[in-house]
């Protein structure tokens, strides 16, 4: 599964294995003119060793990592994808008891059990590769994909196309033949499966249409237009309130295929519903820990900061926090000066901090 390539770098927390993204990869438009170098012989085979070096360190299972190696993009995808997903769990759980803390043993024994939060790893795991490979191909950076070059718009005589549409599709054929196919019976690696599927769903729905008119005096004759994938804090913030509103399932057997069913559980749990659930809910089966004392699962809120009046009380559970007094010098007052630079004062002021009680 698709986690298992993940764990190798500390999933999702450790990103000293993954190089952050830059701005400028996020601000492409698809139209920037790619550089050609010259390549000698001695060049190509040491960037194959490199590329192939790292496919080995992520530690892929063997088709993935022959997915790995057919392209040289793929490699640095499932970097980006890593980091991705690990930068926007954490600033969606930011306020939260559990912070996306994945460091060695909490993260091995997260990923054994089906929780609410396990869950929302599966799906912001699969949504960042979807998300950074759709992205790659329209960049250029991909050998064997390009930009979405089969629009299907409404009206289609009425629209030019043009610009270069992030490659969903490739996308999307990817990630669903890099995670495999879906188990029969066993209920956990179903849930991790639907879970996934649910990541890369809301890709798929946050697709916008962006056109650009063309014409005498801005008449808008001839339309050019691409498809663009949201930005990735968008997929993080509609996947986070999937999570609040996730549900508890068990398994149940179709009779007619003898294949395994995610269902609601058997025995009425009070507080969760029976409902349904549909293929666009995130599922679990295992009630998360508390997460406020230390515990294989997390390292507890001791000593987290938090916000007075905001969630002091939950991230505490209860046990209070101390508040510390300090002066911080911060940039103020600033102006944007010609040209072209910000010119800014200093400001000294008093602040407190409040941090949970042991």
């Amino acid at each position: 599964v698709l986690l298992g390539w993940l764990s190798s770098c500390a999933l999702l927390g450790l990103l000293a294995c993954a190089p952050r993204p830059s701005a400028a990869y996020f601000g492409l438009t698809g139209n920037e003119p790619l550089t050609i170098l010259p390549l000698t012989s001695e060049m190509e085979e040491a960037a194959v060793k490199a590329h192939y070096k790292v496919c080995d360190r992520l530690k892929l299972e063997k088709k993935q990592r022959r997915m790995c190696r057919r392209d040289p993009g793929v490699a640095e995808t499932l970097m980006e994808a890593i980091s991705m997903s690990a930068l926007e769990c954490q600033y969606q759980f930011r306020f939260e008891r559990w912070n996306c803390t994945l460091e060695g043993r909490y993260r091995a024994s997260l990923l054994k059990r089906g929780f609410k939060e396990t869950a929302f790893l599966y799906a912001i795991s699969s949504a960042g590769l979807t998300h950074a490979m759709a992205k790659a191909c329209s960049a250029g950076r991909m050998e064997r994909c390009t930009c979405d070059e089969a629009p299907d718009l409404e009206n289609r005589e009425a629209w030019q196309w043009g610009g270069c549409g992030d490659n969903l599709k490739y996308s999307n054929k990817f990630v669903k033949e890099f995670l495999g196919r879906k188990p029969n019976k066993d209920l956990r690696a179903r849930v991790d499966f639907h879970n996934n599927l649910v990541g890369m769903k809301v890709i798929k729905a946050g697709v916008e249409t962006t056109c650009k008119c063309h014409g005498v005096s801005g008449s808008c004759t001839v339309r050019t237009c691409w498809r663009q994938l949201s930005p990735f804090h968008e997929i993080g913030k509609q996947l986070k309130q999937k999570y609040e509103t996730s549900l508890k399932v068990g398994s149940t057997t179709n009779e007619a295929t003898g294949e395994g069913d995610i269902s609601p559980p058997k025995k009425s749990i009070p507080g969760h519903s029976d409902q349904i659930p549909r293929t666009t809910d995130l599922v679990y089966i295992d009630d998360s820990p508390s997460f406020c004392m230390m515990s294989r699962y997390s390292p507890g809120t001791s000593g987290r900061k938090c916000y007075k009046d905001k969630n002091c009380d939950s991230i505490c559970c209860g046990r209070g926090h101390n508040t510390q007094s300090r002066v911080v010098t911060r940039p103020c007052q600033c102006q944007v000066r010609w040209c072209c630079y910000v010119e800014c004062k200093q400001c000294t002021q008093r602040e407190e901090v409040y941090t949970c009680k042991d």
